[in-house]
């Protein structure tokens, strides 16, 4: 069975300004990569629709999305230092949202079907209210949102960044459908994710230090998934 790669042209369009690190080119390789011919037999391409209003307030209010869609028709601007909105930068990250909405359509579509969601902006430091860290809407929040819309009461994330994904665990920390699993470089930006950092017992931090062997790394991960499906 092929998998399902979601992609949408427009998450190319934001724009963070000259020298940002999170840039087009960013996408664009990842999905050269997948065009590779060796991987032409294993996939199928998946043109998303951008995220409807409706998905989006599963996870942010009302008035945080207002607040976007005022900044985008002015031009846009800064959110914070790091985190900048463009010109086009809200209908790549309606489209972003879009593409994490499908793959969940696209993986639970029947037994053993797996999707890979192509996405930017990115997501994982968006809290529900506000944006950070290169993030505008919680992507990942959003998907796991929708599939409990379409019947998958309980969720697993699993978040592996040298990055603590602090906007997931604080939307979900108190919610137990939900469990996430986070690894990453600690201490480190956003300077969240400590291993104590439980929730109601369904976030299960990995913090570790740079440079761990990929043996190592492979091995905490797989077990931190264990102890959450366990769990």
């Amino acid at each position: 069975m092929s998998t399902s790669v979601v992609w949408h042209p427009a998450c190319a369009l934001h724009q963070a300004g000259a020298g940002h690190p999170e840039r087009p080119e960013r996408i664009a390789a990842v999905l050269e990569a997948l065009r590779a011919p060796a991987l032409a037999a294993d996939v199928e391409w998946v043109e998303a629709a951008p995220a409807p209003r409706e998905a989006l307030e599963r996870v942010h209010p009302p008035r945080y999305l207002d607040a976007l869609e005022a900044l985008a028709a002015r031009g846009g601007g800064p959110l914070d230092p790091d985190t900048v909105l463009g010109p086009r930068s809200w209908e790549a990250a309606l489209a972003s949202a879009g593409v994490a909405l499908t793959a969940v359509e696209r993986g639970i579509a029947q037994e053993g079907a797996t999707a890979f969601g192509a996405t930017r902006p990115p997501g994982h430091h968006a809290l529900a209210d506000r944006a950070m860290g290169f993030c505008f809407l919680n992507n990942v929040a959003l998907a796991a949102r929708h599939a409990q819309q379409l019947g998958k009461r309980q969720v697993i994330i699993v978040d592996w960044d040298v990055h603590h994904g602090n906007g997931t665990q604080a939307i979900f920390e108190r919610d137990p459908s939900v469990r996430l699993v986070s690894m990453h470089q600690y201490p480190w930006y956003p300077g969240t994710g400590a291993a104590a950092e439980r929730g109601v017992g369904n976030v299960f931090n990995v913090p570790r230090p740079p440079g761990l062997p990929r043996a190592v790394y492979v091995r905490d991960l797989l077990a931190a998934v264990t102890a959450a499906l366990d769990g």
